[in-house]
């Protein structure tokens, strides 16, 4: 399973190399996995979670990032929302865990604060998969994986996160994880 960014350079299936059917692929606003709620309400990604670990007995999860993403980019600026009262304000508000921990911009590079508050979301999105019980406990009984990866959309690099450093470490094209650059 894929959870990603709706953006359209970032297609997990030419990212993988997938032939349809393979990858049970989630898109939205900024690839955030929200934490558990059940409040009776529509929660399209843990319904898509819940039928990929029940239905479709998914095996891992990835959680793919990407840089240059306009919804982290909104945020980090405090643009206002589309519509603050409706779904996408509420929506990005999820976000704020993820740049608690990044901190504020104060006078760190543009750039470099917006790549790491990108990868700071994969985190914060893997953590919020934690807080569905069903999940954690298959997490930890080692029968579901997460994995957090990020897309570099100028490059066609990508990096997956270390979980012992919290690093993103390049994946090498040579490793048959991605398909050879044409």
């Amino acid at each position: 399973m894929v959870v990603g960014c709706c953006d359209s350079r970032v297609s997990p299936e030419v990212i993988f190399d997938a032939r349809p059917g393979e990858l049970f692929v989630v898109r939205n606003v900024a690839n955030i996995i929200p934490p558990y709620s059940p409040d009776g309400q529509a929660h399209g990604v843990s319904a898509a979670l819940e039928f990929g670990i029940g239905a479709l007995r998914i095996k891992h999860i990835v959680v793919l990032g990407h840089a240059h993403c306009g919804g982290v980019k909104a945020y980090a600026h405090g643009n206002e929302p589309l519509s603050p009262g409706d779904f996408i304000g509420k929506w990005m508000q999820l976000m704020t865990p993820a740049a608690e921990k990044v901190g504020p911009r104060g006078t760190q590079d543009q750039a470099d604060y917006l790549a790491r508050l990108e990868q700071a979301n994969i985190a914060n999105s893997l953590a919020n998969l934690m807080t569905f019980p069903m999940l954690a406990k298959l997490i930890e009984k080692g029968k579901v994986a997460t994995h957090g990866a990020y897309f570099g959309v100028a490059s066609g690099d990508l990096s997956v996160l270390d979980t012992t450093t919290g690093e993103f470490k390049p994946v090498e094209r040579s490793s048959g994880h991605l398909p050879p650059r044409s």
